[in-house]
Parts: C-alpha cells; structure tokens; sequence
C-alpha cells in the first residue's frame, strides 16, 4: 500500500489557501457534523417507545442533513487547500458532541440527546463564523 506523504500545497493550486485557523474552525464543524449523522443513525437504529415511528423517520432525516453538510464542508476544506479529517479515532477525540448511551432509547430520551447535539452543533458553526467569514466570506 502506498502512502502519499507530499503535503506541499503546490499541488492544489495558486488560489487562496485556508490558514491553520481556518483549517481548524471548519475541521471542527466537519467532526461535529460527522458526529450528529453518526449519533442519529444509532438512535435511529436503537429508539423504542410511543411515537417511534414519526421519531425513527426524522432522524433519517437528521442523519441526511448531516452527511450533506459534512461533505460540503470537507469539500470546501478540499478547495482551500486544508486537509479533512473524517477519520473515526478523530470524530471519537474531537466532536464537542456528548455521547449517546449503549442499547435501547426511549423516544423522549432520543428527542432530549439529538436535540442537545443539534445545539451543540450550531453553537459550534455560531462560535467559528464571524471569524471564518472574515477571513472567506464565501465560506
């Protein structure tokens, strides 16, 4: 197996480049959102109780909205010449997300726990955004 260890940047191009803090603000939205697909999919998997149904479908939903921001991120990432990180042991160290319990979720308790990462997640994108924008308002 071959490892690519050039990490120059004058393979991606002559446009603008994303500084470390950059690079770091939307490494950490990547993760966060990674972590709510990832957290949404296992209630899904896992939620019981009244209502389970309608809840089981909107987190297909959630877990949908997720994925597509995470990749739209680490492909803007891509384009600014920053590297990113989706890789599991990086989600697992990283994401400012609280973990879900193992087993079975009541409906209520899965309603409490994405709610809570979904604020977290937008207090996250809220936190890095004023910064990000000066630096990329197309970002």
């Amino acid at each position: 197996m071959t490892t690519i260890t050039d990490t120059s940047r004058a393979t991606i191009g002559s446009g603008f480049t994303a500084s470390p803090t950059l690079g770091d603000d939307l490494q950490q939205v990547l993760v966060d959102l990674i972590g709510l697909q990832l957290q949404a999919k296992q209630a899904h998997w896992n939620v019981v109780g009244h209502n389970f149904r309608d809840l089981h479908l909107q987190l297909d939903e959630v877990t949908e909205v997720a994925r597509d921001g995470a990749d739209t991120i680490a492909e803007r990432m891509r384009a600014l010449g920053a590297v990113a990180d989706g890789r599991a042991p990086t989600i697992a160290a990283t994401a400012s997300l609280t973990p879900l319990p193992a087993g079975e979720l009541g409906t209520s308790a899965v309603v409490d726990l994405i709610t809570g990462s979904l604020r977290t997640v937008v207090a996250d994108i809220r936190r890095v955004h004023d910064e990000v924008d000066r630096e990329d308002p197309s970002t």
